[in-house]
C-alpha cells in the first residue's frame, strides 16, 4: 500500500532502522545524523567484498568483478604507501578519464588515509597545474592525454601513468609495472572527521576552489540517498511481483567521476546498493542506449542534458529501453516538458532530478515519479537529515513559503574550502551552507529554486563562473569590457554568451576571441555566442554591468 512522504519518512527513520536519525556534534554543532553512519569508508569497501566474484564495472569489453577491483585496489594501497611514501592526510590526484583504474586508485588513496583530489579532465595545462599544486598533491594518477596537455609543465608530485600509450615522460612511473603481485591495503586508522576528498569548484575569483570533505560527510550523503530510495519505494510500490528475470540494479556512468554526482550517488553509491557500473568512454546518446540494452541498466543518472539527448537520438525507437527504471540526474533544472516526456517515452523508466552541490556531496531534496510529475518545477524534498531555510539578503530567515536564499545543515556538507577561511567563513555559517541559490520551500517541503545569486552559466550540468572567463578574455590586448552571461538553450540548460566592448579604434571577430581563450580554459568554458560592440554596456549607478538587462534583451531579440 502507497504511503505519504510524511509516513514513510517516519516508516524509513525510526528507531531501530538503519536510518534512525539521531544527533552529533560536529566541529561544535549540534547535526542531525544517521545513527548507523559507518565510521570511515574502508568499511563500505568491507562490506562491499562481501559481493566476491559478481560483476561490479563494465568498461567497454572488460569486465571487473567486485574481488577484481579490491584486489587490485589492495596492490594499489600498498604501493601508495610503502613504494611512494603516502601517509595519512596527504594528497593525491586523479587526473584521467573515467577508466576503472581511477576507481581502484579511489578505493587506495581513501583506504590508506589519503585525501582523493579527482581533477576536471576536461581542464587544460594552467588549470591542471593549478590543482596539483593548490592541493599540495604528493602523487598524481594520470593518463596519457592529460600527460600530453602538461607539456613541460614542472610537477613536483610523483606521477603514476595509467594505460600509458608510447614512451612515458622522463621520471612517470607506469601503474601495472610499479605494481607488487599480491600485495594488500595496509591497514591504516582512520576517523570520521578525517578528509577523504577534495572536488574543485569553479570560482568567482577566477580560480577553482577546493571542496574539503571528510568520511562522515560523504557518508552521510550515500546514507541520505539511501534512504531517500527507501521512502520513494513506500510511496510508489511495485504493482507486481518482480519477474524471474527482473534485472538487476545496474547504472550507467554517463558524467565523469571527477563531478560529485559521478562520484558519489553513481559510484560510491552502487558499492552501498549492490550495483553494477557500467562505464561510458565518453557520452554518446547512440552508445549510451544500446549499453542499456546490452546490460539491461535500471537507472540512468546524467545531466538533463543527457536524458534529452537519448530520446531524441536516432536509435531510440529501436532500443529496448524497458529495464530502465528510473531517468535522471541533476546538475541543471529540468524543463517540465522534458519531464512529461522521460515519463511518456521509456516503457518503465520514471523521471528524478536531485538539487545537490559539490558542497553538499551531492545530496539534497530530490523529486522522482508521481511527486515530479504532479510538481515538475520542484526539485523535490529531502530527508529531515537536511534542515532547509531560506533568508534574506542579511540572513534573517524567511517565514515558509518566502523567496529567499536557499541554506542547508547537515552532516553531508563539506568542512570548508582547502586553504580559503575566508571563502568558508563566507559559505558556511554556524553549521549552515549557503548555497547562493534564491528559491523557496512550501507548506509540504517541495524546494523550488527559481534563480541563482551567484554569476554562474550552468551549462549542461557544468558550472560556468562568468569572472574567470571575463578574466580570460580581458587578456586579449583589443578588448576594452567583457560581460558573460548564460542564454537559454533548449539541450544544454544554459548557453555561455558574452558582449565585448573592443578599444577605439581596435577591431575584433568572435572567432579571433574563440581562438584567443582555446588552451587557457576549458572548452565548454569558451563562449559560443559572441557579441562584438564599440560602445559602453549599460551600468547601474555603481558601475557595475547590467548583465541582465543585456541577457534579456538579447532572449527578446531572438524570441
Amino acid at each position: 500500500m502507497a504511503m505519504s512522504f510524511t509516513d514513510a519518512v517516519a516508516a524509513v527513520c525510526s528507531p531501530g532502522t538503519p536510518f534512525e536519525i539521531t544527533e552529533t556534534e560536529i566541529n561544535g554543532i549540534t547535526t542531525k545524523t544517521f545513527a548507523g553512519t559507518p565510521p570511515n569508508i574502508k568499511t563500505l569497501f568491507e562490506l562491499a567484498s562481501l559481493r566476491g566474484d559478481g560483476e561490479f564495472l563494465v568498461y567497454e569489453d572488460e569486465r571487473w568483478s567486485m574481488n577484481d577491483l579490491l584486489a587490485h585496489a589492495g596492490r594499489v594501497g600498498h604501493m601508495l604507501v610503502n613504494d611512494l611514501g603516502v601517509k595519512k592526510g596527504d594528497r593525491v590526484c586523479l587526473a584521467m578519464r573515467n577508466y576503472p583504474e581511477w576507481i581502484s586508485a579511489f578505493v587506495a588513496i581513501t583506504s590508506v588515509g589519503g585525501v582523493a583530489v579527482p581533477l576536471n579532465a576536461w581542464w587544460e595545462r594552467d588549470e591542471l597545474v593549478f590543482g596539483i599544486e593548490d592541493s599540495g598533491a604528493v602523487v598524481v594518477f594520470i593518463d596519457t592525454q592529460r600527460i600530453d596537455r602538461l607539456g613541460d609543465a614542472k610537477i613536483e608530485a610523483q606521477m603514476v601513468a595509467v594505460r600509458p600509450e608510447g614512451d612515458l615522460p622522463e621520471g612517470v612511473h607506469s601503474l601495472a609495472e610499479i605494481l607488487t603481485d599480491g600485495a594488500t591495503m595496509p591497514d591504516v586508522e582512520i576517523g570520521p572527521d578525517d578528509n577523504i576528498t577534495i572536488l574543485y569548484t569553479s570560482g568567482t575569483t577566477g580560480q577553482p576552489k577546493g571542496a574539503v570533505s571528510t568520511h562522515r560527510a560523504v557518508l552521510s550523503a550515500l546514507m541520505a540517498f539511501g534512504g531517500r530510495a527507501a521512502v520513494h519505494g513506500l510511496m510508489e510500490p511495485p504493482t507486481e511481483a518482480p519477474a524471474d528475470d527482473a534485472p538487476t540494479p545496474a547504472f550507467v556512468l554517463a558524467v565523469p567521476l571527477f563531478h560529485v554526482t559521478g562520484l558519489v550517488p553513481v559510484l560510491l553509491g552502487s558499492f552501498l546498493g549492490g550495483a553494477r557500473v557500467v562505464i561510458m568512454y565518453r557520452w554518446d546518446p547512440d552508445r549510451a542506449l544500446e549499453l542499456i540494452e546490452r546490460e539491461r541498466v535500471t537507472n540512468f543518472v546524467g545531466v538533463p542534458t543527457m536524458s534529452f539527448d537519448m530520446i531524441e537520438a536516432e536509435s531510440f525507437a529501436s532500443r529496448d529501453t524497458s529495464s530502465l527504471l528510473s531517468v535522471g540526474g541533476g546538475g541543471a533544472p529540468m524543463p517540465p516538458e522534458l519531464v512529461k516526456r522521460i515519463d511518456e517515452s521509456f516503457p518503465k523508466g520514471r523521471p528524478g532530478l536531485g538539487y545537490g552541490m559539490t558542497e553538499t556531496n551531492a545530496y539534497g531534496p530530490q523529486n522522482a515519479g508521481d511527486d515530479f510529475v504532479n510538481h515538475p518545477t520542484s526539485t523535490g524534498r529531502a530527508l529531515p537529515i537536511i534542515e532547509m531555510r531560506t533568508t534574506d539578503t542579511d540572513g534573517t530567515v524567511l517565514p515558509q513559503g518566502e523567496l529567499g536564499e536557499l541554506w542547508f545543515k547537515g552532516p553531508n556538507l563539506i568542512s570548508g574550502y582547502w586553504n580559503r577561511p575566508d571563502a568558508t567563513a563566507e559559505t558556511i555559517v554556524d553549521g549552515w551552507l549557503r548555497t547562493g541559490d534564491i528559491g523557496r520551500i512550501d507548506e509540504e517541503g517541495f524546494v523550488y529554486v527559481v534563480d541563482r545569486a551567484k554569476d554562474m552559466v550552468l551549462r549542461g550540468g557544468e558550472n560556468v563562473y562568468c569572472a574567470e572567463v571575463e578574466a580570460a578574455i580581458y587578456t586579449h590586448p583589443s578588448v576594452h569590457e567583457a560581460a558573460v552571461y548564460g542564454l537559454p538553450d533548449e539541450r544544454l540548460g544554459e548557453e555561455v554568451a558574452a558582449t565585448i566592448m573592443v578599444k577605439a579604434g581596435e577591431t575584433l571577430s568572435a572567432e579571433e576571441v574563440s581562438a584567443h581563450l582555446a588552451g587557457s580554459v576549458a572548452s565548454f568554458k569558451i563562449p559560443r555566442i559572441i557579441e562584438i560592440v564599440d560602445s559602453p554596456m549599460p551600468r547601474n549607478a555603481a558601475g557595475k554591468i547590467l548583465k541582465r538587462q543585456i541577457r534579456d534583451e538579447k532572449i527578446a531579440a531572438t524570441s
